[in-house]
């Protein structure tokens, strides 16, 4: 079939969302949630695929600045709401909205778009590549102790109603979102989304609770999650699900942690989204007995190379000319000279001999300094055509803290 796209107005959302909910199962979302993601939708980038009467089609994007390596802020489409209704699959329906939608993105001169994947294979193809992971722990509290670095003592906890001390918490978010890759300045309303407290999202603990860690009466982290209690012949075997928690130095962060730890009648604490490489690892006694997974969450691909590779900066000198192949967006296809270091960078098309050879995909993976161009290379994704050249641009790419995503969208 040929899509027939059309935009999404304010009087059609509700239909265009309902069929959003059934392609993800047909479930409906509490009250809460669909009038959060109504405010927050923006109309004038949402759209659909509409066949006789009713749309089979949904797709929209939200306009973030994303933070990258060396901490600018850079503009982002985020990439949302995708679905094709299950009686449409396979009929050139999600390759017509990919088309349409980073043809806009272009348009509006935002070089990165970003999204978060129900199926991770579906988009590659499109030209997106897994740029960070997710950690999840399940701590064994009951076994595991909290180091106390420097400072812990004098650390306040309080319990805080979370609405009210959102905007506190939201005030330690802004003040981290720059000092780590892939984090997104949340603009207004977003503040919203970390307060969201269907009963089905709780795994069946507690309404959300908050609790504030303070120096001085100013507030310097927060934890934000659900308690679930649980018995058995032995006694009280309840969890700690952390939803959220963030700190402005590592004492105020390992008490939050060891609070965590010690609620009565828990014996874990479960936390489902964490940096790769978060100062928790460091800060128990038994890593053994934390139960880490990781798993993909953000995927990036640059829409316009040139500008996504100049809007960051390089952890080491580079100068290196890029042989890329984007079959999506053509207009990336090429060879392109990028000459950077942690002042800056330029990223110019050239016809100079091609030092390495990838696609637009793996610039994805690799942009916010995660995914090393030279694990990429062990799996034949890129090719060095210089000797030197993987290693200076794989050092160069990189970045001092893990990037992460640390809510969805």
């Amino acid at each position: 079939m040929t899509p027939d796209l059309r935009p999404v107005t304010d009087a059609d959302w509700d239909s265009w969302y309902s069929s959003l909910e059934r392609a993800f199962g047909g479930v409906r979302e509490s009250d809460q949630e669909r009038a959060l993601y109504r405010d927050l939708t923006e109309l004038d980038r949402s759209f659909g695929a509409w066949d006789e009467g009713a749309w089979v089609g949904t797709a929209g994007a939200f306009s973030f600045r994303l933070s990258v390596p060396g901490g600018a802020m850079v503009p982002a489409a985020g990439v949302t709401m995708v679905s094709v209704a299950a009686t449409h699959r396979r009929q050139g329906v999600l390759t017509a909205m990919m088309r349409h939608q980073l043809d806009s993105v272009r348009e509006l001169g935002e070089p990165l778009a970003v999204l978060t994947a129900s199926e991770p294979a579906i988009y590659g193809r499109f030209g997106y590549g897994t740029a960070t992971y997710a950690m999840s722990v399940d701590v064994d509290s009951s076994r595991v102790a909290i180091a106390a670095p420097p400072g812990t003592e004098g650390v306040r906890l309080r319990f805080a109603d979370p609405e009210q001390a959102a905007e506190a918490c939201e005030a330690v978010y802004l003040r981290r979102a720059g000092s780590r890759p892939g984090m997104p300045a949340r603009s207004p309303g977003w503040e919203r989304q970390p307060l969201l407290d269907p009963p089905a999202d709780r795994e069946g603990g507690s309404p959300l609770q908050c609790v504030l860690a303070e120096r001085g009466g100013e507030t310097v982290g927060y934890a934000r999650f659900h308690n679930r209690p649980d018995w058995s012949d032995a006694g009280p075997r309840g969890a700690v699900v952390l939803r959220d928690a963030a700190a402005d130095d590592p004492a105020a962060y390992a008490a939050l942690w060891r609070f965590l730890c010690g609620i009565d009648l828990t014996s874990s604490v479960r936390s489902r989204s964490l940096p790769v490489d978060d100062p928790l690892l460091h800060l128990v006694s038994d890593v053994r007995r934390c139960s880490v997974r990781v798993r993909d969450s953000l995927h990036l691909r640059p829409v316009e190379l040139g500008a996504a590779l100049q809007a960051r900066t390089y952890q080491a000198p580079v100068d290196v000319v890029l042989e890329v192949a984007d079959a999506f967006c053509p207009w990336n296809t090429g060879r392109w000279r990028l000459s950077g270091d942690a002042k800056g960078a330029s990223c110019e098309r050239t016809r100079d001999a091609a030092d390495l050879e990838l696609s637009v995909r793996e610039l994805g993976s690799a942009y916010l300094g995660g995914v090393s161009l030279s694990s990429l290379a062990g799996a034949g994704r890129v090719r060095e055509l210089r000797e030197g050249a993987l290693a200076e641009a794989s050092t160069a790419f990189g970045s001092d803290a893990a990037p992460w995503l640390p809510h969805g969208f």
